[in-house]
């Protein structure tokens, strides 16, 4: 059988929607690659305070950052006979990295390269959606100027009402997107002060605490050198093993309120679209229907 991608389910939301930055952001390459980060950060925080870490081991592991096509394979090998995905890709990396083989994840429980990477997914989508929505709201404004003396009928009801004008229509989808905007700044800051950080296996730094002979002051100071290194402000005080799943859902919520907005958006310029008040582009050679070629549906 092949191995075309045509051969296995696809989302439009990942063929068609989708920008090609956030599904690299979410990829496996992406993902596995931010793990080696995580674990070469550790390594390099644990060798400054004291652990015995050579710097070839460190060398070896800062040159080999971004998981290859063939390490990914044997990964996937790997993760059948360990039938663990986290400890599949330590191995991987330590035969990529011999010298720093013993060394990998020292200390660290599998929510430390899972979280964390979570964490900074959250953190860098939210740049990539806050630039976009900035984008849209710049060119929503420059749209609003130019019509804003263009004259339409204003509904309420869904009845002709009064009139208004294109711009100032434009002007309550700019409120509402910089609303979000706005929200997602909001998010993005608290992110920075969330990351889970290194917190051992339940939570209370036991695995850290032992490689560092009680010193708690060591284990603290760990804890911030990786989150520095990971571009946060802080870390959570306390976790368990996982970090509060309160950190997604007050993204998810930022998330279904921008998912509002859009939907708004949409169903106004379709209702508009109906009564031939303001349409979407049609090009030349758009087909709108496959049995009714007057139409002008809309792009599927």
């Amino acid at each position: 059988m092949s191995s075309s991608e045509f051969d296995v389910y696809q989302s439009p939301l990942n063929t068609r929607y989708c920008s090609t930055e956030v599904k690299q952001l979410f990829s496996a390459r992406t993902r596995f690659s931010t793990w080696r980060k995580l674990w070469t950060w550790l390594a390099e925080a644990e060798q400054q305070l004291g652990i015995n870490i050579s710097d070839e081991a460190l060398e070896q592991m800062r040159a080999h950052p971004t998981i290859t096509d063939q390490e990914l394979a044997d990964a996937a090998v790997e993760e059948k006979r360990r039938r663990h995905d986290v400890m599949a890709h330590v191995h991987v990396f330590g035969q990529t990295c011999p010298a720093a083989a013993p060394i990998i994840h020292l200390g660290a429980t599998s929510c430390f390269v899972t979280d964390n990477a979570d964490l900074i997914f959250l953190r860098d989508g939210l740049d990539i959606l806050s630039k976009k929505l900035a984008t849209v709201i710049a060119r929503l404004s420059q749209f609003a100027k130019q019509y804003k003396d263009l004259p339409c009928l204003a509904y309420t009801h869904g009845q002709p009402a009064q009139l208004t004008t294109v711009g100032k229509r434009m002007c309550l989808f700019i409120t509402d997107l910089l609303m979000d905007l706005r929200n997602f700044e909001h998010a993005k800051r608290s992110l920075l002060s969330w990351f889970r950080g290194c917190k051992g296996t339940t939570g209370t730094q036991a695995s850290f605490l032992q490689i560092f002979h009680g010193n708690h002051e060591l284990v603290e100071r760990l804890d911030q050198l990786v989150t520095e290194k990971a571009g946060f402000n802080k870390a959570f005080t306390i976790t368990s093993q996982t970090y509060t799943r309160k950190v997604d859902t007050n993204v998810i919520n930022y998330l279904g309120e921008f998912g509002a907005t859009c939907e708004r958006i949409g169903g106004d310029i379709r209702r508009l679209a109906a009564m031939k008040e303001m349409e979407e582009p049609f090009e030349k050679d758009q087909i709108g229907s496959s049995a009714m070629a007057y139409k002008r549906s809309a792009d599927a």
